[in-house]
């Protein structure tokens, strides 16, 4: 007599939906119409969004959207602050696990990519705090040298590290040295990956780049309409200089020669528009159109949000 098949198991981690795509898409938008029908809350994998005070030039869900859904991980940090990778991991993790426990359904929403990675893919990210004066000598010598010397110095201490960061990524070189001149220890061996317990589904917006430069174009102009310059001078009159992380941001730094007395402000915006064009080509590296974990819809398209839904209903 055969045995009988055992009952299939339930996938019992907990539900994750993830939507990514580049910057003006529509993102914000899906997940506000899916959260409100499923039962759900959002939590923001857009580094613009931690930092308070940085609304319009971030496109930051309006106070209206959100007391309509919640978003966890939105203003969750001054300017003058560092949100890392690590803390951005505990923070996520914490969020989804208390959405889950409440029987709502999270969603992982933003254009961050290499913060979207490091959660699905549970990277061991190095906590270590940023040391301001040995980042500014390490930022003055690649100033000096170029990041040729970044990458010297760090071959010497990681050289596992230093053949895989991107030699013109100034950034990365400067945090892997920053870790191993604080810890004594390679950057490298600080690093692994330990997949999160989530059963995810990975939903990706996109739309034809003539379209997705235009609508990009449209909305810079709707955030100088509503304020963006005085909202950059509101931050510069409280002390938040262009050389913090966050006013770097895409919609920030640009006004820099601005108020430096360099450049006009119709420089500013086709300065914003040519960086939020090449932000877009860098979304799209992170967020590749072949990536097979990825169920893409085009934006563009009036069936899409009815298509994703159905999707996410079927599978999760």
């Amino acid at each position: 007599m055969r045995a009988s098949p055992e009952p299939e198991r339930q996938d019992e981690r907990a539900p994750l939906v993830v939507i990514v795509g580049p910057t003006a898409v529509g993102k914000t938008a899906l997940s506000l119409r899916l959260a409100a029908r499923l039962g759900g809350e959002v939590v923001s994998a857009d580094s613009r969004l931690f930092y308070r005070g940085m609304d319009i030039g971030t496109a930051k869900p309006t106070p209206q959207e959100r007391a309509q859904v919640p978003h966890h991980l939105v203003d969750i940090a001054w300017p003058d602050e560092t949100v890392g990778l690590a803390e951005f991991q505990e923070l996520a993790h914490a969020a989804i696990e208390d959405i889950r426990r409440r029987g709502r359904l999270p969603l992982l929403v933003g254009g961050s990519g290499q913060y979207v990675r490091a959660l699905l893919e549970g990277w061991r990210v190095p906590r270590v705090p940023p040391d301001p004066a040995l980042r500014a000598e390490l930022e003055a010598q690649a100033q000096r040298e170029g990041s040729a010397g970044l990458v010297a110095r760090l071959t010497e201490l990681d050289p596992a590290a230093a053949a895989c960061i991107d030699p013109r990524n100034v950034r990365r070189l400067v945090r892997a040295l920053e870790v191993c001149l604080t810890t004594g220890q390679p950057f490298s061996a600080q690093r692994g990956r330990h997949l999160p317990p989530y059963r995810t589904l990975r939903i990706g917006l996109t739309m034809a780049r003539p379209a997705l430069y235009a609508r990009a174009d449209q909305r810079v102009d709707a955030m100088i309409a509503a304020g963006l310059e005085e909202e950059v001078r509101g931050l510069l009159a409280r002390g938040y200089g262009f050389d913090l992380p966050a006013m770097s941001a895409l919609g920030y730094l640009q006004f820099k020669p601005y108020f430096e007395g360099q450049s006009t402000l119709d420089e500013v915006i086709a300065e914003i528009k040519r960086a939020t064009r090449r932000f877009i080509r860098h979304q799209y590296a992170w967020f590749r159109l072949s990536d097979p974990t990825l169920h893409w819809f085009d934006a563009q398209q009036p069936t899409t949000p009815e298509e994703v839904e159905a999707l996410i209903r079927a599978r999760l």
